[in-house]
């Protein structure tokens, strides 16, 4: 690929496009995965591989997994994954230093299991790291390319990859932000300003498509008196575990949050009065056998009031329907406490 004298002026020129559509996209966009494949794209054209990839590491699981694959054996690669180590893209995520191996058949590091996965030959490999902050974020690996490079194109892969590094923490950074302000300190649920906007969304889907969803409010009983008692450090610890106790009695599809002080909503998308019923009933049967602030050194007891609506029989609105439920949260906290008010229906029997 290299002439003697240096990189060709053809070369210099295409690393000079390529860098200015890199860029380019850097700066008019916050789209991970468009940016990630421009790179991607003027990688392959500039180093033409047989298959390229990028693996992004999995710091919970310790192991690599395909984040963009293309060429011929693109679909069996996505499901697929490395351990940290393993295999030549394994061994550069886990040292963070590029590896350039003109046969993979005289290396100890590379491993067969994704040839014999593909059903693909590779020869060599070329693999370097996208680095950020003294730790890896991933590796790209060209299979197939030629590996004869020079000094100036070894550069050219290795701003390639700090763009994709950049890309990456860029995006993770704006991605923590919007969790951010979505996100309640205290218990980790969502806000109630994250609610209205998720209350919006599930009524014009609900209302489009003809289902119905029900919301809970919930009101702790007697919180006021924990916070006198024991302080505001062990109140807030208290909601913390509230929350995490909601949050752990519902499904992947719905949502929790706190609404302010001692409050909490829960959303429950496509889910019936009577559905939602049983779902309150849970949640009141999980908060009465609770012990809470047990790692303090207490042994709180707590119990809720709760009131239930679903839409679209109880209200047609975000507003009405939020209100409707608070409403009935409001019986249950004027009369029995400790109970469920049900919107149409009124007190749950005991």
């Amino acid at each position: 690929m290299a002439e003697a004298a240096g990189t060709s002026p053809i070369r210099l020129s295409q690393e000079l496009t390529i860098f200015h559509d890199v860029a380019k996209a850097l700066t008019s966009s916050l789209n991970l995965d468009s940016i990630l494949q421009t790179i991607m794209e003027k990688m392959a054209e500039y180093f033409r591989p047989d298959t390229w990839s990028l693996l992004m590491v999995d710091e919970e699981k310790d192991e690599l997994y395909f984040a963009i694959a293309v060429g011929a054996a693109a679909e069996v690669l996505a499901k697929a994954r490395l351990k940290m180590g393993e295999g030549i893209a394994g061994w550069v995520a886990k040292h963070g230093q590029a590896l350039i191996v003109p046969d993979v058949q005289h290396d100890s590091r590379f491993s067969s299991r994704l040839d014999e996965m593909t059903r693909l030959q590779t020869r060599s490999v070329i693999c370097v790291p996208l680095r950020s902050r003294h730790r890896v974020l991933g590796v790209i690996q060209l299979i197939n390319a030629d590996v004869g490079l020079s000094e100036q194109e070894m550069f050219f892969l290795h701003a390639l990859c700090d763009y994709a590094a950049i890309a990456v923490e860029n995006a993770r950074a704006v991605e923590k932000i919007q969790e951010l302000t979505i996100t309640d300190d205290c218990t980790g649920l969502f806000n109630a300003r994250h609610l209205h906007k998720t209350l919006e969304t599930e009524v014009y889907r609900s209302a489009r498509f003809g289902y119905e969803f029900s919301v809970i409010f919930i009101d702790l009983d007697h919180f006021k008196t924990v916070n006198d008692t024991h302080g505001h450090l062990v109140g807030s610890r208290l909601l913390a575990e509230v929350g995490y106790l909601i949050k752990a009695q519902l499904r992947l599809i719905d949502f929790a949050f706190r609404y302010g002080g001692d409050e909490f909503v829960v959303l429950l998308p496509q889910t019936t009065k009577d559905q939602a019923v049983v779902v309150a009933k849970r949640l009141q049967d999980s908060v009465r056998a609770g012990v809470f602030c047990t790692e303090l050194g207490l042994n709180l007891n707590l119990r809720a009031s709760m009131g239930l609506a679903t839409f679209p029989h109880d209200a047609r609105t975000p507003h009405d329907i939020i209100r409707q439920a608070d409403e009935m949260m409001y019986m249950v906290k004027n009369t029995t406490r400790d109970n469920i008010g049900i919107a149409s229906r009124g007190l749950m029997e005991p």
